[in-house]
Order: C-alpha cells, then structure tokens, then sequence
C-alpha cells in the first residue's frame, strides 16, 4: 500500500488470536444449540469466515446488506435493506457477525429487525468496535478489539471499495480520503 496507510492498529496476528479466543466463547455459549450466523455485507465477510472456521461445532450462515447512508459518508438514519436472509430466523438463536460497530445505529436497527421475525435470540460478534463513537447503546457480546475513532480500513474495511483484502487493520493517509 506504499504511503496510503498511516499506522497498523491490529495486526494480522493480533487479529487470529483473538478469532480464536471468541470462536471459544462462542462455542462454550452455544453449547447444544443450532447457530444461524449472519453475516452483515461486505466488510464481514473476512471475519466471518476466520470465525466460523475456528468454531468447534456446525452452524448455518446466512447474509444481509443493509445501508443507511445516502449519498456522503454521514449516516441518513433510514436503513436499507440491500440483500435480504434467505433463511427464517423464527425460533433461532442468530449471532450478528459484524466488521466494526461505530454509531451503532445501523446494528440497533437490524436487532430489532431480527427480533420482529420471531428469532429466539439475537447477539453480535464484531472484530472492531469504536466506543466513543456511539449514538445509541448496543449490547455487543463478543468484540475483538476496541478502537479510537479513527477511519480505519483493511480485513474487510475499505475505502472506496479498495483496502478490504487487507490482513490486518490500519488507518489511511490524510492525502488518500483529502
């Protein structure tokens, strides 16, 4: 990436060893029970699939986008839905899997989307969190690492679509997004 990355704040190494240790929790909480894992679209699909390899027991995986962003980089409060489950979640137990939970507007809304349908349970499992930028509170139960507030991109996180395939997460540049 040359210049465009400014600083590495999880490494590759960090980032394995704690999947490890929440694929651990994960499957000590889910114990005896059948997991629907939904994966939000695009940035989770690295962590979803590093997760769901390292957990010890199977479970099915579905997929949702959603957006809540118009036309800039400001969240509009109003969630699309981009790409739909194509599973019922009426009766099951569902673990969000996220990228990186900021505002947490986009995530409160599709809880209690999920909820709505009749799932029995609805947690989150995310790689990144950014406390001091949420709006409204939203009960994370499995986090990877918690970041400052700054843009960041790799492992699924991008910017103008590039930088997701990353292997870890770092921040860019001012001169890339300026």
């Amino acid at each position: 990436m040359g210049h465009d990355l400014e600083k590495v704040l999880v490494t590759e190494e960090q980032i394995n060893a704690r999947l490890t240790e929440m694929a651990a929790e994960i499957d000590a909480d889910y114990a005896g029970r059948e997991l629907l894992l939904v994966g939000v679209l695009k940035g989770a699909v690295m962590v979803m699939a590093d997760l769901s390899r390292r957990l010890h027991h199977d479970v099915e995986m579905d997929w949702m986008a959603v957006s809540s962003y118009g036309s800039g980089t400001k969240s509009s409060g109003v969630v699309r839905i981009l790409k739909d489950l194509d599973c019922d979640v009426t009766g099951r137990d569902v673990l969000i899997v996220e990228d990186i939970v900021d505002t947490g507007l986009t995530l409160s809304w599709l809880i209690a989307n999920l909820r709505s349908r009749g799932a029995h349970s609805v947690e989150v499992a995310t790689m990144l969190r950014k406390p001091g930028e949420a709006r409204v509170p939203v009960e994370v139960a499995y986090v990877g690492f918690d970041i400052p507030g700054e843009f960041v991109v790799g492992y699924g996180l991008d910017y103008n679509q590039r930088y997701r395939t990353l292997p870890f997460v770092g921040t860019l540049a001012p001169h890339v997004y300026a």
